[in-house]
């Protein structure tokens, strides 16, 4: 892979004077995420080919950006290959089964890379603090989870744990466009609500989760994300660098020659409903 190149912020920076100016325009980032997201379907191809198992678990503060950031790795792939798992609140059926059972479920098999929008990792956060399971089901979970991810790598599948950060400030910033935007107001939940007024008690709870679930085999890397764009480069950069893929070789197929219009063909003329326009 090629090195990865230098990026500024392309927020702001202050000038000596004290002023704020322009550090980067949009396309210095959308340059460098192109060039990352040929270097994702490169992954793709050799995941496909070599038959690798991927996991990729995403966790953080609410408003930390994992959604944007999935996205920035999905949209130039296929879902096919790179599943995006974003489990609802479990069933009556699914709280009755052993905890770890539903996530199981949907580990990779040979040719995939699973992308957990949220995890396992429910128990030690949400599941905690919200009071929806008991501290000493917490305490036991935090005491399993590095064990049953030694499993998940010893079966040869390759575990990325990231943990999306952002402070104070800029997570109320973000929940306040939400209220404030119709396209993002669905973005909001209760649960969000809920862990902006509970920021210290998620802290206390994250702050164990990364200590206690930690390992040589399955390290947490976090993520500062108040600036999404640096943060998005960096860990897709990261990722990219974590898996030992090479470059396969394309082989374009040869399209051939279109048959020509046979001379019994007749034209439909039959009226079709056609979507107007709408553009000037």
């Amino acid at each position: 892979m090629d090195e990865m190149h230098d990026l500024k912020n392309p927020e702001t920076e202050a000038n000596p004077d004290g002023k704020n100016k322009r550090k980067q325009k949009s396309w210095d980032y959308e340059k460098e995420m192109g060039r990352l997201q040929v270097e994702l379907a490169h992954l793709q191809a050799w995941v496909k080919k070599s038959g690798a198992r991927i996991v990729i678990v995403f966790e953080g503060r609410d408003a930390a950006g994992k959604g944007g950031m999935i996205k920035r790795i999905t949209e130039k792939v296929s879902p096919r290959v790179f599943r995006v798992i974003a489990l609802p609140a479990p069933t009556d059926r699914e709280k009755s089964q052993i905890y770890m059972q539903r996530y199981i479920a949907h580990m990779p098999a040979a040719g995939e890379i699973v992308i957990f929008d949220r995890s396992w990792y429910n128990r030690a956060g949400v599941d905690r603090v919200m009071g929806f399971c008991s501290e000493k089901k917490v305490q036991r979970f935090l005491e399993l989870a590095p064990r049953f991810e030694a499993a998940i790598v010893e079966s040869g599948v390759t575990l990325l744990k990231y943990f999306l950060t952002v402070s104070e400030d800029e997570q109320e910033r973000r929940f306040k466009r939400r209220i404030d935007d119709p396209v993002r107001q669905w973005k909001l939940s209760p649960m969000d609500v809920e862990s902006y007024q509970k920021w210290w008690d998620y802290t206390r709870a994250y702050d164990e989760m990364l200590r206690m679930t930690d390992s040589n085999h399955a390290p947490w890397w976090t993520v500062p994300s108040d600036d999404k764009k640096r943060a998005r480069i960096n860990c897709i950069s990261h990722i990219l660098q974590s898996i030992p893929y090479e470059r396969v070789k394309f082989d374009a197929p040869d399209l051939g020659k279109r048959q020509k219009r046979p001379s019994s063909f007749v034209e439909d003329h039959s009226v079709r409903r056609v979507v107007p326009e709408t553009t000037s």
